[in-house]
């Protein structure tokens, strides 16, 4: 391969373009450059540096959509060297020839992450003249070096350093990640915009799922599957910074992931412990840690061996009730620098700390395709719920119940809740009949259950289920309504004096 006399460096993400310029002038390369990176490696002493605008003979025009948009530039990137007719052309016009394009691509993505980025942000972000100088270099790949990721500036400089040129496989290596490049901007683009109106429909014609990953995984669910993680951004469960503890396996971010979504439903201070997906308990408190004791005292056993998550800073009181059992990963917004030593004495124990994400379409895998749904996102107002017994719930059992109805949200159903106000006491998961779940949840109790009320995350088909949660304590129910047989459910609540609220939502997780 010919040796690198004239690179252009045009990048939006500025992080370690002066080193990469610096080496690259080092061995004797004319360095051209645009706009704001012209200026900061002048401003860095690169030398020789000449400006496109000095090549092209153009002013930067249309406040910066025209800089490289030019048969100068173009012309020197796209002309084969091989071919006489392509030198003689350039020499002709006084072109002079680019052996090497170093280019990175506006954010768009990072506006596009902003819901509410007007669209007017979003249409002035997205790039021209970069994805245009990618894939002619990308297109000559032969004859043209084209960087797009500061992670390839060290090992190009190595080998130009060593050699003088890139070897063809260099070429052919940095030509194909060029176009995966080119190719996952344009699809976030259509994607984002795919998004806005006049189009309602809030599904894609198209899913495009392109996201990079993360880590592998030591495992699956089981050790004989494979895994891995992937994640575009730094926010929610996937996009976490472990500070400490060991390698975090799949089911750990299942189960955390889990743990994280219910904990955002509260506004006080809460903490949400998750055994398989499912919450052995949840509490709201006054202080961080007088949650999780409220928790905690729903299902000592179960909670053995959790995940947790949390709303608020771990502070030192509740890192010191932490440590006394034994727990696999803990998510929270922050962790105090006492918090910290308390738990960094348990070496093992995953500690994440989790940014909130933009709730997102959710996606699930099936045979031969993808299922795909808006989120869940639904939260309760009272003044649209509808009382069906005669007798209407106290303000106490309006507390218990909205908070058992946060929580039946985030139980694999059929889904039942016992709970106090702001504690569950406790949970009936994923039984093949309702009533079954009654019975589970009423056989796990460990706290009382007399004046607790109920959640049902969808109606009851009969009066048994109601009739069951009556006989051991329950005071008030809540539940979506809309069985054919809510008369009789309505019926045998007011038979049984207890509260029935109907909600008019469903909340089935599977």
């Amino acid at each position: 391969m010919a040796r690198i006399q004239r690179a252009l460096l045009s990048v939006t993400d500025k992080t370690g373009i002066v080193d990469f310029a610096r080496g690259l002038s080092a061995l004797g390369v004319e360095i051209l450059s645009t706009g704001g990176t012209f200026r900061v490696l002048k401003e860095a002493g690169i030398a020789p540096l000449r400006e496109v605008a000095e090549v092209t003979g153009f002013p930067e025009m249309l406040d910066g959509r025209v800089k490289t948009i030019h048969p100068r530039i173009a012309g020197g990137i796209l002309a084969i060297r091989s071919r006489p007719e392509h030198m003689r052309a350039l020499a002709a016009h006084g072109i002079p020839p680019i052996d090497l394009v170093c280019v990175n691509l506006y954010a768009f993505e990072k506006i596009a992450a902003r819901k509410d980025a007007p669209l007017e942000e979003l249409i002035e972000n997205i790039d021209i003249g970069g994805p245009t100088m990618i894939r002619a270099a990308a297109k000559n790949w032969q004859d043209v070096a084209v960087v797009t990721s500061a992670e390839d500036y060290p090992p190009v400089l190595d080998e130009l350093r060593a050699s003088q040129c890139l070897s063809e496989e260099t070429h052919w290596r940095l030509a194909k990640k060029a176009f995966a490049a080119t190719a996952a901007y344009d699809r976030a683009v259509a994607s984002r915009l795919a998004e806005i109106p006049p189009d309602q429909q809030p599904l894609p014609a198209v899913l495009d799922l392109r996201i990079p990953r993360k880590m592998l995984l030591r495992y699956g669910e089981n050790p004989h599957q494979s895994a891995a993680l992937y994640a575009s951004g730094g926010a929610g469960v996937a996009g976490a910074a472990q500070l400490q503890g060991k390698e975090l396996s799949y089911n750990n971010l299942v189960d955390l992931d889990a743990a994280w979504q219910l904990i955002q439903e509260f506004d006080k201070p809460a903490s949400a412990i998750i055994k398989h997906t499912n919450p052995c308990g949840c509490a709201e408190a006054e202080t961080l840690a007088e949650s999780y004791r409220r928790a905690f005292e729903a299902d000592p056993v179960s909670a053995y061996g959790g995940v947790l998550a949390f709303n608020r800073e771990i502070d030192g009181e509740t890192a010191a009730e932490i440590a006394k059992t034994f727990i696999e990963a803990v998510a929270a917004p922050a962790y105090s620098a006492g918090a910290r030593r308390v738990l960094e004495s348990k070496r093992n124990l995953r500690l994440l700390r989790v940014e909130p994400a933009a709730a997102e379409l959710v996606v699930k895998s099936i045979s031969g395709g993808f299922l795909a749904q808006t989120p869940d996102v639904h939260r309760l107002v009272r003044s649209s719920l509808q009382v069906k017994s005669r007798r209407p719930p106290s303000e106490q059992e309006w507390a218990a119940l909205e908070f058992a109805w946060k929580v039946a949200k985030h139980v694999k159903s059929n889904a039942i809740v016992y709970a106090r106000p702001g504690q569950t006491v406790s949970v009936g998961a994923g039984q093949m009949s309702r009533v079954d779940s009654v019975k589970v949840g009423a056989m796990k109790a460990v706290l009382p259950l007399a004046g607790t009320v109920l959640a049902s995350d969808a109606f009851f088909p009969f009066a048994d289920g109601v009739e069951e949660a009556a006989r051991h304590g329950v005071t008030a129910v809540i539940e979506p309504g809309g069985s054919v047989r809510d008369e009789e459910v309505i019926a045998a609540a007011d038979r049984l004096g207890l509260a029935l609220v109907f909600t008019g939502v469903r909340h089935f997780r599977h």
